[in-house]
C-alpha cells in the first residue's frame, strides 16, 4: 500500500496473498486512539476495501497491546473544543463530533472485506469498541479487557454497548459495561467475545493468518455476501432476511465463481476466483 499514515500501518501477509494485516501504530501510547486515527482509520479501511489484491483484513496492534482505549488527550481536547456559552450549539457540535468518531468504528461492518481482529495485551474501551465491530476476533489467553467508559465518567457512545450484547447477552453486556472490570482472553472466550485462544501473540498472528488465507481463498462474492447479509440479518425479521437473502443473491449467485466452485469440486482440484 502507498499511503503512509501517523497512526497506522498496512502491509501485505505474504506478495502474492489476499491478506492484508492493518496494524494500529501508536506503541509508545499503547495504541491509545488519538483524534487523527479517527480520520486516518476510516480512510484505510475504505483504501482496502476498494483494493481488488485485498481479500480479507487482519485488524491488530503494535508493540505490546491492541488498544488501551481512547487517548485521554483527545477525549479532553473534544471537553474543552465542543464548550461554549450557547449550550445548545455545545451540544449540537458534540453530537456532530460524536457521530464523527462513531463513523469510523461503523467503517469496519461497512467495508465489504472481512476484518479480523487479533488481540494481545490490552484491549480497553475504545478497543471493545473496535473489536466489536470486526466480523471474527481471536485473542492471545493473557489478552486483557474492559469496557472501561463508566469509570471515566461517561457512558460508552461508539458502539460496544449497541453491540457487545448480540456477541455476548444483553445481561453479561450489562455486567461488564456497569462494573468495568477486567477480564482475560479465557473469560472472553467463556463469553464469546472471542472465537478462538492462542497462548501468545506469535501463535496468534501464525493462527489468524492462516485462516485468513483460508477466507481469502474463498469466491470473493459469496464472502462479501455472507458478511453483508449477516451484518443486515440482525436488524431484520426471519421473512425480511430471507427476503433480503433472496434479493442479494438474484443479483450476484450467477457468477463465474459459482461456475468455479462447481467445476472445481468435480474435478477436485482448487478453485480460482477473479479479484473483486
Amino acid at each position: 500500500m502507498e499511503e503512509n499514515y501517523r497512526t497506522l500501518k498496512i502491509n501485505q501477509e505474504s506478495p502474492d496473498s489476499g491478506v492484508f494485516n492493518l496494524l494500529i501504530n501508536r506503541p509508545s501510547r499503547g495504541n491509545a486512539l488519538s483524534r487523527e486515527f479517527f480520520t486516518e482509520f476510516p480512510a484505510a479501511l475504505s483504501s482496502l476495501d476498494h483494493n481488488p489484491q485485498v481479500g480479507v483484513i487482519i485488524l491488530s496492534g503494535a508493540g505490546n497491546h491492541f488498544c488501551s482505549g481512547i487517548d485521554l488527550q483527545t477525549l479532553n481536547s473534544i471537553n474543552q473544543d465542543t464548550r461554549s456559552s450557547d449550550t445548545g450549539r455545545t451540544g449540537e457540535k458534540l453530537r456532530r463530533e460524536i457521530k464523527f468518531l462513531q463513523g469510523a468504528v461503523t467503517a469496519i461492518e461497512e467495508c465489504r472485506k472481512p476484518v479480523i481482529a487479533a488481540i494481545h495485551g490490552a484491549c480497553i474501551g475504545g478497543g471493545v469498541d473496535l473489536i466489536t465491530a470486526c466480523d471474527i476476533r481471536y485473542s492471545t489467553e493473557n489478552a486483557l479487557f474492559s469496557v472501561k467508559e463508566v469509570d471515566l465518567g461517561i457512558t460508552a457512545d461508539l458502539g460496544s454497548l449497541q453491540r457487545l450484547p448480540g456477541i455476548v447477552g444483553f445481561g453479561k453486556a450489562m455486567e461488564l459495561a456497569l462494573t468495568a472490570r477486567s477480564f482475560s482472553g479465557l473469560e472472553a472466550k467463556e463469553l464469546g467475545l472471542v472465537t478462538t485462544l492462542f497462548t501468545d501473540k506469535q501463535t496468534l498472528d501464525k493462527g489468524v493468518a492462516q485462516i485468513a488465507q483460508g477466507i481469502a481463498a474463498k469466491s470473493p462474492l459469496a464472502v462479501i455476501g455472507t458478511k453483508r447479509v449477516l451484518i443486515k440479518s440482525r436488524d431484520l425479521t426471519m421473512d425480511q432476511g430471507l427476503d433480503y437473502i433472496a434479493t442479494w443473491n438474484s443479483g450476484v449467485l450467477l457468477s463465474d465463481d459459482l461456475t468455479q466452485a462447481i467445476a472445481a469440486h468435480l474435478h477436485k482440484k482448487k478453485p480460482l476466483f477473479a479479484k473483486l
